[in-house]
């Protein structure tokens, strides 16, 4: 296994390893990704990542790490798009276990070192917030990334760190960015971006499908996650840039604090020292919401009138395009709408991912 490959924040930041292995390395030999399995509720209904206990047909590589095959299944209730990229995408998969804290990311990580011997490691972050300092106001999910990044700055061996469409994750704005960025690698294109397009008909990733959306040309104004944040898609989307990795540990602030954690417990503890909660908080919140909601399933029949509704207050807003999980979310849907509102959007999106809406003013 020549190429490890560790997504910082999981999700999606998997599937842009797959377009970066692409990208960077062409038709060699496929990488080991070594990510998260953390879905949002709208696919897993259970808060916070999961675990190799939830897992059933897992494949054991190292001591302490465990691939995910396309076979793999979960232990109701959970769910996970993990399994199902394992058998879309040639790359193998393996689960990152943040139970035990940075220290056992980090260990997972020198069993992959010590085992494979890699040529290259590289810690691919989508948006950025993996360079947060920790008093930007607009950051909203620092706890994985930081892990990843403290971990990856006590590996046994160097890691490059690349953040790909500053600022498409809708957490620290491009111009606040721009400033910590190093030196540009590449810039994804339309090409790339088709090497993991029809994962994207169906991964709920907003930022990889930003991502890739600006790889193919989409420019304007697109409204993500439950917020509605609206994030410019730019010429800048489909880069990619490499940052000082021990710089940016340096930086960052929970990072910093969290190095010695044993348990996630412990790793979320001192995140709601730092920002004052974790984004496992905010699930824990979100979770009891929808819960006593009980939102209904919308009717077919309801459905083409409540998207021409928010099409029109959206355009208004100025906004050019949503992905389908917000307007999954902002309609009351619940994860079972996915997959036909995606079939709807592949009616009229052209060239542009399917969960990338672009909003028609009517």
């Amino acid at each position: 296994m020549k190429r490890l490959m560790v997504a910082a924040g999981g999700g999606g930041d998997a599937v842009a390893a797959a377009m970066l292995h692409a990208a960077l390395y062409g038709d060699d030999e496929p990488a080991l990704i070594l990510t998260y399995s953390w879905d949002r509720l709208i696919i897993d209904p259970v808060p916070g990542p999961r675990s190799p206990a939830d897992f059933l047909g897992l494949r054991q590589l190292t001591p302490h790490v465990w691939a995910v095959p396309g076979t793999a299944t979960l232990k109701p209730p959970h769910a996970a798009t993990l399994p199902r990229l394992a058998a879309e995408l040639p790359h193998t998969f393996a689960l990152i276990d943040p139970y035990g804290g940075a220290r056992g990311i980090t260990r997972q990580l020198n069993d992959l070192i010590a085992h494979f011997t890699p040529e290259t490691i590289d810690l691919l972050d989508v948006g950025g917030d993996i360079l947060a300092h920790g008093d930007e106001p607009t950051l909203r999910s620092p706890l994985a990334d930081a892990l990843t990044l403290a971990a990856c700055a006590r590996a046994e061996a160097p890691i490059r760190l690349l953040v790909a469409g500053p600022g498409l994750d809708g957490e620290l704005p491009a111009d606040v960015l721009r400033p910590r960025l190093g030196p540009l690698i590449t810039t994804f294109t339309p090409e790339h971006a088709q090497s993991i397009t029809p994962v994207l008909t169906w991964h709920p990733s907003e930022a990889t499908a930003l991502l890739t959306a600006t790889a193919l040309g989409a420019r304007g104004l697109c409204e993500i996650r439950d917020a509605g944040l609206q994030v410019p898609l730019t010429a800048e989307g489909p880069t990619v840039h490499q940052v000082d990795l021990a710089a940016a540990f340096t930086a960052n602030r929970l990072a910093r604090a969290i190095t010695a954690t044993t348990t996630l417990d412990e790793a979320e503890e001192v995140c709601r020292t730092v920002y004052g909660t974790s984004e496992i908080d905010y699930e824990r919140a979100k979770a009891r919401g929808l819960l006593q909601q009980q939102r209904g399933r919308t009717a077919p029949h309801d459905l083409l009138t409540q998207i021409k509704d928010f099409e029109e207050a959206a355009t208004t807003r100025g906004s050019t395009h949503t992905t389908v999980r917000h307007l999954a979310e902002a309609l009351g849907l619940t994860s079972e709408a996915l997959p036909h509102l995606t079939r709807l959007n592949a009616a009229h999106t052209g060239h542009l991912p399917a969960s990338v809406w672009k909003l028609h003013h009517r």
